[in-house]
């Protein structure tokens, strides 16, 4: 071979290993499930944006399409999984017009949403990012690491590369630079999106977004060139239409608690900084993985030198569930404290919130580290974090605080004054020369200093203490009393009642609501959380109770009902989520078309579907459990949830409904 040919055959081959390594690699800009040539048959591809860049990510459509919708999601956000539909409808509609191009937004509350974002990753880089996706939301609540091994090798993944792409550096870098840039975009909750830059946020109808997609479209089509377009209107968005107004329900009244409540929280076996007859106890509830906890240290260490030996502190354990690290920490002080009592746990605690802390401080290592440092028996300390020796203190601090509605880190009881969050000095001084002063008189009348805590705290709450409701206006309907919260309501069973959760669960839930009512959408994030952390020792048990002035509740609950009848607690489910994330459209002309249509997308037998909802079979299955509600004396609208008889009203959030499961489950 000449030298010269030699050279062609070298370039040749450069060139075709390099169109290779970029399809193998996933940075083929026709995007999974397009075909590079129906991309360049569409048109010219998009120029990229440099405010909001597609970059290499999933795209799921043609690169010349017109409109691209950049989608901020999380694999196990509930609200994410609804959409998708939506999304399919989009496509089915609007076709070679529109992409959608993925940005991993994993929150920082779903423990499993990061190792899905990187095994999505790993199967992008394979040219599988989408059959991944659709498995990943198929089966939401199973996502763990052998699950997405097993998914990888299904959808034909080289198993070794996916692993050691799934736990590269250069993956959690790609998942980090998704979620910087939903940072600097604002694009704060999921699901989010940006249509050719126009902001829409959350799980909304098809109609809303149609509604963008089209005005964003209109835009589009008049401008040239046509590569340019997305890069332009990214850069001069078009204004999102008004969002159609809907009839205002009336607002349920909120749960505030009485900020004058002194609460009874014991001081028991906790480290204590200070003197054990100091007259002001503060008890700390905190977590060391929580920046809010980190940034209120100083203010402390400003209280213990301005009152001496007149205040002393005692922390509590309250590891959030979304701080992994946060647990190990605790176990650690937990041992410092064993092996060293009091001093031992402050040393170790003020090594973990020190100034300027690194990133790593909380990793094994520094833990075993700061251990060894100060001088602890390191045997003893590897058993404790490998045994988990001191989980049933710290669990016992965290149902503590549970009782007493000490939800979220930082939380304090000044004397049993609750003071919340990372509060200023001068904030905290107030509560503080307060208590004082009332020590004081304590003792002025008798009380030694050893016992003026006990003596203030005895008689104290040991359950959330809630402010009265405001006194009505003139001619105005008074607002029912928060329930009683120890007294246990009897309601009948239902006839064949979808649930999920453990069928024979310690704990049942009965919750009452109605399909059509814009706070029984609000409390759908709480059940969710409750299914998350109980899992079988909680049963969650769905009753109707469609409102008389819902003109759709009660298709939408017999519809729903068939779905039961003909697929199961599954069918059910999957129904209930589709009828809650097209909610607006259950008022309307287009009801039953809207249920038909998702009965039809669930595979359900129409025929049976339609004869249910022509026949009314379900309705009195519906109005045994109106009846139900009605006959238990609860003063209850929707929706209303009863654990083990004991009455939650309203949208409450995740920590009122744990608080009472925690103390069921304790109370058996």
């Amino acid at each position: 071979m000449s030298k010269g040919a030699a050279s062609i055959s070298i370039i040749l081959a450069a060139i075709f290993g390099f169109f290779i390594g970029v399809v193998a690699g996933g940075k083929w800009t026709g995007g999974e499930g397009t075909p590079a040539t129906e991309a360049a048959a569409t048109g010219a591809n998009q120029e990229d944006s440099t405010r909001i860049p597609v970059g290499n990510s999933p795209v799921n459509g043609p690169n010349s399409a017109l409109v691209t919708i950049i989608e901020f999601s999380d694999f196990e956000c509930p609200f994410c999984s609804r959409v998708e539909d939506t999304m399919r409808q989009i496509h089915e509609r609007y076709g070679n017009k529109v992409r959608v191009v993925w940005k991993n937004a994993p929150l920082p509350f779903h423990q499993n949403a990061e190792p899905a974002a990187r095994a999505s990753v790993a199967a992008h880089r394979q040219g599988k990012f989408w059959q991944m996706h659709r498995l990943m939301f198929q089966n939401q609540r199973e996502l763990t690491q052998p699950n997405f091994e097993r998914w990888a090798t299904e959808i034909g993944c080289n198993l070794e590369r996916f692993r050691a792409d799934m736990n590269s550096p250069q993956t959690a870098q790609e998942v980090a630079a998704d979620k910087a840039l939903a940072e600097r975009l604002s694009a704060q909750g999921t699901p989010n999106f940006f249509i050719n830059g126009t902001n829409l946020v959350g799980a909304q109808p098809l109609e809303r977004f149609t509604a963008v997609i089209d005005q964003v479209l209109a835009r589009a089509e008049t401008l040239q060139p046509r590569n340019r377009v997305y890069a332009q209107m990214v850069d001069s968005p078009v204004a999102a239409p008004e969002e159609p107004q809907r009839p205002r329900q009336p607002e349920q009244p909120r749960q505030e608690l009485d900020p004058n409540t002194v609460y009874n929280v014991p001081v028991g076996t906790s480290p204590v900084l200070g003197a054990m007859d100091a007259l002001v106890t503060v008890v700390v509830f905190s977590d060391f993985e929580c920046p809010f906890c980190a940034r209120v240290e100083p203010a402390l260490a400003t209280l213990r030198e301005r009152y001496g030996r007149d205040i002393r502190f005692v922390w509590k354990h309250m590891p959030l569930p979304f701080h992994q690290k946060a647990g190990p920490a605790s176990e650690a002080t937990q041992e410092a404290f064993a092996q060293q009592s009091h001093a031992g746990f402050w040393r170790f605690h003020d090594r973990l919130f020190v100034e300027n802390r690194p990133a790593d401080i909380l990793e094994r290592p520094s833990l075993e580290r700061i251990a060894q440092e100060l001088g602890l028996n390191m045997a003893r300390f590897r058993a404790a974090l490998d045994n988990h020796t001191h989980n049933a203190t710290i669990e016992a601090d965290k149902t503590l605080a549970t009782a007493i509605a000490a939800n979220g880190t930082p939380h304090f009881f000044i004397n049993g004054h609750r003071l919340v969050g990372a509060q200023p000095v001068d904030r905290f001084a107030a509560v503080v020369d307060t208590a004082l002063a009332e020590a004081r008189a304590k003792v002025a009348s008798g009380t030694p200093r050893a016992r003026v805590y006990q003596e203030l705290t005895s008689s104290g709450a040991n359950a959330p203490v809630y402010q009265n409701n405001p006194t009505p206006a003139p001619g105005a309907a008074a607002q029912p009393e928060a329930p009683n919260p120890n007294r246990v309501y009897t309601i009948r069973p239902g006839t064949r009642s979808p649930f999920r959760g453990g069928a024979t669960a310690r704990v049942v839930i009965e919750h009452f609501s109605d399909y059509q009512c814009p706070f029984c959408t609000r409390v759908n994030p709480a059940l969710e959380e409750i299914a998350r952390t109980y899992g079988d020792r909680v049963k969650i048990v769905w009753r109707d109770y469609p409102l008389p002035f819902h003109s759709g509740a009660m298709p939408a609950a017999m519809a729903a009902r068939e779905a039961h009848a003909q697929q199961g607690n599954a069918g059910y489910w999957r129904f209930h989520d589709a009828l809650f994330t097209g909610q607006s459209e259950l008022g309307g002309e287009g009801a039953r078309a809207f249920l038909e249509r998702t009965a039809q997308a669930q595979g359900l037998n129409m025929e049976r579907f339609r004869a249910a909802l022509d026949n009314n079979t379900h309705q009195q299955a519906i109005r045994d459990d109106m009846a139900a509600l009605d006959a238990s004396g609860a003063e209850a609208g929707t929706p209303a949830s009863f654990i083990n008889g004991r009455f939650i009203s309203g949208a409450q959030p995740f920590a009122e409904f744990q608080r009472v499961i925690d103390q069921v489950l304790a109370a058996r």
